[in-house]
C-alpha cells in the first residue's frame, strides 16, 4: 500500500525504524505510534518506500 502523502510516508519510516529497533518506540509520535502497533514490517517498508515526488504534504480524509 503506497503512502498517499509526504506526512504518511514520513510516519511510516519512523514506525519502520522503531520496528527494526533503530529508534525507541517511546520516541514515536502519533500517527507513527499507531502504525507501529497495527502494521507489519513488510507493510511499513512498502509505505515508507513510496516516492515523495508529486505527493501532497497532507491528505484530509
Amino acid at each position: 500500500m503506497p503512502a498517499r502523502s509526504k506526512a504518511q510516508q514520513k510516519a511510516a519510516g519512523a514506525a519502520l525504524s522503531a520496528k527494526r529497533g533503530e529508534t525507541a518506540v517511546g520516541d514515536l509520535e502519533e500517527p507513527a505510534k499507531s502504525m507501529y502497533d497495527s502494521m507489519s514490517e513488510r507493510e511499513l517498508e512498502d509505505m515508507a518506500g513510496t516516492s515523495r515526488k508529486d505527493k501532497p504534504d497532507h491528505v484530509d480524509d
